[in-house]
């Protein structure tokens, strides 16, 4: 069965609420909603998919979570904290007349500062190794309530800085949950499961990239495939199936990223970021840079 990949602009094609226009460096997205007012079009929430943005849900209410293998269910009485990421598939199941109340944010991976080398996926609450779900208890859900009722109120301040503010809400939403211990626990994880945790920890050693004499060692996808000890062509499959990405695209993602990075906050010649990037050839990283980018790298340092 083909797992259907639904994208952040699906939610905003058949929901009132227009994205806000962000001032993040780096173009990232990030908005905040009231359950109450969201499931008035619950049809695209249903929807068992994979997305390409990251998720954090506050719900009470009676309610079932669908992630990959698992179904997690919510007594009218609980309510649950929920981070869902870009690679496993989920979807809510809401009974008919449900009366869900809580809070969702969703946000882009260049949503985070690119200063930091740390990503989204790095984060244990979004793990793909078993689902952020985190059972609370009355004070717990009120203590998260109050920060998602600041993330309401900043999205929609005139504060020239809101972005990188309502970034700090969310990483306090991100500790505070690693500080409770999840009631669900994991089954072991499959081989395909551990290779693409292997593959992720690998090409996050790669980076930051802090001194231009510094070059990336691994490039190719079968650099990484034979440091995992496995074929290329099963890393590719095993990565597609997991992400919907290939190894290329995956690759190729994270070096625009880290370019991005360079560009901006670094005076370095674009041939010298071209070179720690593993490209020999300037016009090459160029091209690679504008295909998944959308621009040059001369035109975004322009910016």
């Amino acid at each position: 069965m083909t797992i259907q990949q639904q994208k952040l602009a699906d939610y905003y094609a058949h929901h009132p609420l227009a994205p806000p226009t962000s001032n993040w460096p780096s173009g990232g997205h990030f908005r905040a909603w009231r359950l109450e007012d969201f499931l008035a079009d619950f049809e695209l929430m249903g929807v068992y998919s994979r997305k390409d943005f990251f998720k954090v849900t506050l719900s009470s209410g009676p309610s079932t979570y669908h992630y990959a293998h698992q179904r997690l269910e919510l007594a009218p009485a609980e309510s649950a904290l929920v981070f869902t990421n870009t690679q496993i598939p989920y979807a809510w199941e809401l009974p008919e007349g449900n009366s869900c109340q809580g809070y969702c944010c969703v946000f882009t991976e260049a949503f985070v500062p690119t200063l930091t080398s740390v990503r989204p996926a790095d984060w244990a609450v979004f793990a793909p190794e078993q689902p952020g779900f985190f059972r609370l208890s009355p004070a717990q859900h009120a203590g998260f309530a109050g920060l998602f009722e600041q993330m309401l109120a900043e999205q929609d301040s005139d504060y020239p800085a809101k972005d990188e503010l309502l970034y700090h809400y969310l990483m306090t939403c991100i500790h505070r949950a690693l500080k409770l211990a999840p009631v669900e626990q994991a089954p072991a994880i499959s081989g395909p499961e551990r290779l693409v945790a292997a593959f992720h920890a690998l090409l996050a050693r790669q980076y930051p990239i802090v001194t231009p004499a510094r070059r990336l060692a691994l490039r190719t996808p079968s650099d990484f495939a034979d440091q995992l000890a496995v074929h290329v062509n099963y890393l590719n499959r095993v990565l597609k199936a997991a992400t919907g990405k290939s190894t290329s695209q995956l690759l190729a993602e994270r070096l625009v990223q880290e370019a991005r990075t360079l560009l901006l906050h670094t005076n370095w010649p674009i041939s010298r970021i071209s070179y720690c990037v593993g490209f020999d050839e300037p016009t090459h990283f160029t091209q690679l840079f504008r295909k998944v980018a959308g621009c040059t790298p001369s035109s975004l340092r322009q910016v």
